[in-house]
């Protein structure tokens, strides 16, 4: 499963608070051999926040947060028809990793066909939208929306890529739902989980060492949402060369970490002023800590320099390294090379059904 890892957030040149954005992303992962796991699993996350769940065992569409069932109440069938839709693309899929095991001379073994597509909309009212396939964890496929046409990664991929650009009418399709049918959606989630997704929560952050040679890790959790920089300073000044930026997780109750560490040696903290900054969208002031050694919370040698609990961080180290493992099993994918592209916003329709007619072929 080497490459079915993580989300995959950026992080931006200038630490100033994001516009806020709203996003519908969907991850549709078929797979062969994996032992006491689902051959297909779809994962619907709303600004982060998994909101709906289906996979092959079950072959029910289910909501993963209790705003979603007001989905329910303005549409009865709701439930219904995603888990028929559904239950469709699953048997698509099992044809799709068939397929392209056997362009790539592969009879058996651990393989994943993998699908990420969804929308974001920008409280200035611009939209983006991709529509992505990878295989094993790597690109394969994606829309071009501007051509209308598909990339293809690599030359196991020019076959379908042929395939889809000889009509366009999927290219169309896709473009389609991406800046109407998403949008819309979009917009009807957040709206039934704004009490929860419009939340501001402050971080509570902590400095951890595991060994006095260790690098310093500025720990922030329990924020929301999950626009966040978390970076380090020394005497006013951005620290980079020594730097290592972790990725933003999310916390089991739907706020969000992340952490930020910095290699130092004692003496050169001891001699200089360094300290951890936290910014948060939606929330005004920088939350600090500065480097001493009252505030580093350690399971060496000391009982706690700072927190009660002297297995802190092989707790919170544990709990990041279960979570990659449920995100990697998953297979909520998205490609470092992923280049988004901006495009006006084009009016919406209604539609009884989210994914009706999505039209999603083997590839």
């Amino acid at each position: 499963m080497k490459g079915i890892i993580l989300l995959v957030l950026g992080i931006g040149l200038l630490h100033t608070a994001s516009a806020v954005t709203h996003s519908l992303k969907y991850f549709y992962t078929a797979s062969s051999e994996v032992p006491n796991f689902p051959e297909f699993v779809v994962v619907g996350m709303v600004d982060g926040v998994q909101m709906v769940h289906y996979d092959s065992n079950s072959q029910r569409m289910v909501p993963r947060q209790d705003w979603m069932n007001k989905a329910a109440e303005t549409l009865p069938q709701y439930w219904e028809s995603q888990t028929g839709i559904l239950k469709g693309t699953q048997q698509t899929y099992k044809a799709s990793i068939d397929i392209v095991k056997q362009r790539f001379n592969q009879s058996g073994g651990v393989h994943t066909v993998q699908l990420m597509y969804g929308c974001e909309l920008g409280d200035d009212g611009i939209t983006r939208g991709d529509f992505q396939y990878g295989y094993d964890g790597a690109d394969f496929l994606s829309l071009d929306k501007s051509t209308l046409t598909w990339t293809a990664a690599n030359q196991k991929a020019v076959i379908t890529k042929l395939k889809l650009d000889a009509t366009g009418a999927e290219a169309n399709f896709q473009k389609n739902y991406l800046e109407n049918t998403c949008i819309e959606w979009l917009k009807k989630y957040v709206n039934y989980g704004k009490d929860t997704l419009e939340r501001k929560v402050r971080p509570s952050v902590s400095l951890l060492q595991k060994t006095p040679s260790s690098p310093v890790t500025c720990h922030a959790t329990g924020f929301y949402p999950s626009g966040v920089m978390v970076f380090w300073q020394k005497d006013g000044q951005e620290q980079h060369g020594d730097v290592e930026h972790g990725e933003i997780l999310q916390n089991d109750d739907g706020t969000f970490q992340k952490s930020t560490h910095l290699t130092v040696t004692p003496e050169e903290w001891k001699n200089n002023k360094y300290q951890c900054v936290v910014q948060l969208a939606g929330i005004e002031d920088d939350i600090t800590k500065v480097l001493i050694e009252s505030e580093i919370q350690t399971n060496f040698g000391k009982t706690n320099r700072g927190s009660n609990d002297p297995n802190t961080i092989g707790l919170i180290i544990g709990g990041v390294i279960a979570l990659l493992v449920i995100i990697a099993v998953v297979g909520v994918v998205i490609w470092k090379k992923k280049n988004k592209k901006g495009f006006v916003p084009a009016s919406t329709s209604d539609t009884d059904s989210e994914n009706s007619g999505k039209g999603i072929q083997k590839i």
